[in-house]
C-alpha cells in the first residue's frame, strides 16, 4: 500500500487554487467535475517531496464547522477486493463499497477508522484498460 494523498474541503476552489499554488508554491496538476458526488476536485503536489492535496468543493456547501476541511486520506493498493476482506475480518467498517467514477479506469471503496475519519481506497486499473 503506497499513501496517495490527503483531500481537504474548501469553500472556494479558485481562491483555494490561488492560495496553494501562488502563496504555498506547489504545482497545480488536474482539476475536474465529479457530477455523480456533486463535487469538483482538484489536486496540487509540492516538487519536491511529490506529497499531494486533494481540494474537493461541494455543490453547496459553502460554509462548514472548524474541524470539517479533512476530507480524507487516500492509499492505492494493488487488490482492493483482497484488502476488505482482510480488514473486514478485523471489524473495520467499509463506509462505501467497492465503485467506479464516470470516466474512471480504476476502482474506489472508502473504510472508517476507528475515529470515523474516512479513508480513501484506491485500486488503479493495470496498464493498457
Amino acid at each position: 500500500m503506497r499513501f496517495s494523498h490527503t483531500s481537504i474541503t474548501v469553500r472556494n476552489m479558485d481562491e483555494s487554487l490561488r492560495f496553494y499554488t501562488q502563496v504555498l508554491g506547489l504545482e497545480f496538476e488536474r482539476r475536474r467535475p465529479i457530477p455523480e458526488n456533486r463535487a469538483e476536485i482538484a489536486f496540487v503536489k509540492d516538487p519536491e517531496s511529490g506529497a499531494r492535496i486533494e481540494l474537493t468543493h461541494w455543490e453547496g456547501k459553502d460554509q462548514f464547522e472548524v474541524g470539517e476541511q479533512l476530507d480524507h486520506f487516500a492509499f492505492e493498493l494493488p487488490d482492493l477486493d483482497a484488502f476488505l476482506t482482510r480488514v473486514r475480518a478485523q471489524g473495520v467498517k467499509v463506509a462505501k463499497e467497492p465503485y467506479k467514477l464516470q470516466g474512471g479506469s480504476g476502482r474506489l471503496a472508502f473504510i472508517l477508522d476507528p475515529n470515523d475519519v474516512w479513508i480513501e481506497l484506491i485500486e488503479r486499473a493495470p496498464a493498457g484498460r
